[in-house]
Formats: structure tokens, C-alpha cells, sequence
């Protein structure tokens, strides 16, 4: 039961960030925003879909539903939506799902863009490990974050060229580590 009731939150909790990023989108468009990098998304869109099939089928085929609770491990995830939600709510009406850049912007220096470039990436990573660790489905875990890995190694260059084309992005992020704060110099 807890599965599905967990289940039904992430995707939940998914369809409300869709919802988020769409207005983001509207808001900053009307701006003179517009989106870089298109190319990848559908593929990104697709892995994260394809992962709840994947974490769904893996606990409930190949698993027979049977899982053991690990309270750490759901104490970390709670953290890790915490973070999240710092992350998005940072960015306010920047945050999106795409690559949408709004020429001569000042990049968004508060929440954890202070100490790292992608928190909410670092966040993203650490979900595809956790939420297939805390039901043992190995197999998701492992096929999908080489899967995050190669769609944030093409979608992280993307942006981050949008952003330093665009924004003060180059001058303000430089002395921050991408995933991991670092010492500022």
C-alpha cells in the first residue's frame, strides 16, 4: 500500500511541477524569453517517464510487490524534496523544465544557487538513486541514472552556453562547483 500511495505522489508531485514550469514558461516568454536546447527535451521528458514504468514493473513484476521499508533511506528522500522545493522556489518564475532564457537577466544568486550551479539536478541524481533503493529495484537504479547521466551531460552544456550568451551567468558562477557547494574565492 505504501508503494502506491508513495507511487501516485511522485507522479502527483510531477504533473504540479509540468504545471509550474508551463506558467514559468508563459511569464517569461512574454518577457522576450525564449527556449534554447529543444532538441533534448523530449528525450528527457521520455527517460522520466519511462522510469516510473521502470520503478512500477521492477517492484511490482519482477519484485512481486515485496520490499523492505527503510525509514533512512525515506528520511533522505524527504530531504531531497526539501531541497527541492528550495531549488524551485529560489528560481521563482525562472524555474522550468526547459532551457528557457531571458536575455540580460541577472542569474539567481539566493537559496543553494549561492554555493552550486545545478542544486536542482544534484536533486533530480540523488531521486533516481533513492526511490529505487528504498523499494531494492536495482535495476531501475542503475539503468537510469547512466540515463540521467547522458541526458545531463548533453542538457548542463546546453544551458549553461544559453545562460553565459544571454545572462550574467559566466561572471556570477565560476568559483561554484555544479552538483557540490564549493569555497567561493
Amino acid at each position: 500500500m505504501f508503494f502506491y500511495s508513495f507511487f501516485v505522489f511522485i507522479i502527483l508531485q510531477r504533473l504540479c511541477e509540468l504545471v509550474i514550469a508551463k506558467r514559468n514558461e508563459a511569464w517569461m516568454k512574454k518577457q522576450g524569453a525564449y527556449e534554447a536546447g529543444q532538441s533534448h527535451y523530449k528525450w528527457m521528458v521520455s527517460m522520466h517517464a519511462a522510469f516510473f514504468a521502470a520503478l512500477f514493473t521492477e517492484v511490482y513484476v519482477l519484485n512481486d510487490g515485496m520490499y523492505h521499508f527503510s525509514f533512512l533511506l525515506f528520511s533522505f528522500f524527504v530531504l531531497v524534496q526539501l531541497a527541492r522545493i528550495w531549488a524551485i522556489s529560489s528560481l521563482g518564475k525562472y524555474w522550468n523544465t526547459k532551457i528557457i532564457v531571458l536575455p540580460n537577466a541577472k542569474v539567481v544568486l539566493r537559496g543553494p544557487y549561492r554555493f552550486m550551479k545545478h542544486p536542482n539536478y544534484a536533486v533530480v541524481a540523488a531521486e533516481l538513486v533513492l526511490v529505487p533503493l528504498m523499494f531494492q529495484a536495482y535495476w531501475t537504479l542503475a539503468i537510469f541514472s547512466v540515463f540521467n547521466l547522458c541526458i545531463l551531460a548533453v542538457r548542463i552544456p546546453l544551458e549553461e552556453q544559453a545562460l553565459t550568451n544571454e545572462t550574467n551567468y559566466g561572471e556570477v558562477m565560476q568559483n561554484r562547483g555544479r552538483f557540490f557547494p564549493v569555497k567561493k574565492s
